[in-house]
């Protein structure tokens, strides 16, 4: 869905479409796809990235797509807004509330939407802009340290009240 609605995109603005990610489930028919819109040159399939090179390729996108159907939690979002990149994200599973307002949320299947969405974005820098200080925003409320510390209050809690 996302390299159909890319297409549109080439009209409009310069930019190319990275997609990164390892050989996954449903995925042999991308490179037909991308062929078949005639975006060989414009989509560039990345394939693994270590966890170490993530942050190069967040900083120097201008903008995250993230069209998933489905996610655990949405870690690749804080991590695109960490490095402050504007998020565009599927309303889907538990990423609205990872993105709060902080992101542009639209269906994983309004491949119109994000045609027209990937458009603005790139064409408005104001918009960008106010996206990344949210998504600094956001992202800082989420770390490590505030996960464990919250989850040793629930443990505290748990075993200072045995009944539980």
């Amino acid at each position: 869905m996302l390299v159909r609605a890319f297409r549109p995109v080439t009209g409009h603005h310069p930019h190319s479409l990275v997609i990164v990610g390892g050989k996954g489930w449903l995925d042999e028919g991308l490179p037909k796809e991308i062929e078949r819109q005639g975006l060989g040159e414009r989509v560039k399939l990345a394939g693994f990235v270590d966890d170490a090179d993530l942050p190069a390729l967040y900083s120097a996108a201008d903008l995250l797509a993230f069209p998933s159907l489905y996610e655990g939690f949405g870690l690749p979002l804080l991590e695109a807004m960490a490095c402050g990149t504007p998020v565009l994200s599927s309303d889907a599973s538990s990423l609205p509330e990872v993105a709060g307002s902080s992101a542009v949320l639209l269906s994983p299947h309004d491949e119109s939407a994000w045609s027209a969405a990937l458009i603005g974005l790139l064409g408005d820098e104001v918009a960008r802009q106010r996206l990344l200080a949210a998504g600094f925003e956001r992202s800082a409320q989420f770390s490590w340290a505030s996960s464990a510390r919250l989850l040793a209050s629930i443990y505290r809690n748990i075993l200072a009240d045995p009944s539980r």
